[in-house]
């Protein structure tokens, strides 16, 4: 029996709890929908942006965790251990498919692509946390599953959208590594769900530190950005996108049930594309647009789904 049915004052704590963590999920995923412009900015290569982020995110979260005073919280406790490398080595092999997809297809592509994770999420969410998920969210992450493939444009390369096209084995081998990427992404979602114990950042504090050592390579090897603009856009990134953005999607992530956060989600791709086109004219088809408003919709429909 649903005790919240019988007993309103529960029921409202109920709605407080997701109202309080999806303004904070929201906001985050806005943030991170104007990375674009920071990365076009920068001017540099992708895994070279990457490490900034990553660098310039451990620096953010470890003066945030410090003011908080929980630095003596940054070691996990044992049971948590696993998790936190799991989730960090999870992280950075979804970044590492993500770059590798963007050169087989485009930025653009790769990045709404990605973000088909919603739909691990809800699965993963519903099959390993065994949690209940109401009809109508399913509904409507199938109607934003539907709007991310028109967004994309992705149908007019096949037939008969893409007739006059050829075949690019490449393309279609980077959606291969958009998938598999957004899976290891959705399971740090989900791990994250298992730690709210965890004070908020310590998780992506973690993932910034992985991130920062397997990624140090590269630009010690390849050379590094010219001191100037370039610095002040990709520490930026790293500041913002990365210790502001995950502070706030993991505080609402301990608020929030698995099939909301998939309908969230895909917050961050709709931004992205709207950024594009409004910073640097990279103007939408019209099955695009159509893909952006459907996706719209589909948050808005989950927030009037009944609660599981």
């Amino acid at each position: 029996m649903n005790t919240d049915q019988q007993n309103p004052g529960a029921l409202g704590r109920h709605d407080r709890r997701h109202a309080g963590g999806a303004l904070p999920f929201i906001l985050g995923s806005v943030i991170l929908g104007t990375i674009g412009i920071f990365v076009h900015e920068a001017g540099t290569d992708p895994l070279t942006a990457t490490w900034f982020r990553c660098a310039f995110g451990l620096l953010g979260l470890t003066l945030w965790i410090g003011w908080r005073r929980q630095l003596g919280r940054l070691r996990p406790s044992r049971a948590s251990w696993r998790g936190v490398l799991a989730a960090g080595g999870l992280m950075v092999l979804g970044w590492g498919l993500f770059f590798a997809a963007i050169e087989r297809t485009s930025a653009g592509v790769a990045t709404v692509l990605f973000h088909m994770q919603p739909l691990w999420v809800l699965l993963l969410g519903a099959w390993y946390l065994k949690e209940s998920v109401a009809p109508q969210r399913i509904a409507s992450v199938g109607i934003a599953m539907l709007g991310l493939v028109l967004a994309t444009g992705v149908l007019e390369r096949l037939s008969p959208f893409g007739a006059g096209q050829p075949s690019q084995a490449g393309y279609w081998l980077g959606v291969g590594f958009c998938l598999f990427g957004a899976l290891c992404t959705a399971w740090v979602t989900i791990i994250a769900r298992q730690l709210r114990d965890m004070p908020t950042g310590i998780l992506a504090w973690w993932q910034c530190a992985i991130g920062t050592l397997a990624l140090l390579a590269w630009p010690t090897l390849n050379g590094w950005p010219e001191w100037g603009a370039s610095w002040v856009w990709l520490s930026s990134l790293g500041l913002i996108h990365t210790g502001l953005a995950y502070a706030l999607l993991y505080a609402g992530m301990a608020r929030l049930s698995s099939d909301r956060i998939a309908v969230y989600q895909f917050l961050y791709p709709a931004v992205a594309i709207l950024i594009d086109w409004l910073a640097y004219g990279q103007r939408l088809g019209t099955l695009q647009l159509i893909g952006v408003a459907i996706m719209v919709v589909a948050i808005w429909f989950t927030e009037r789904a009944p609660k599981p």
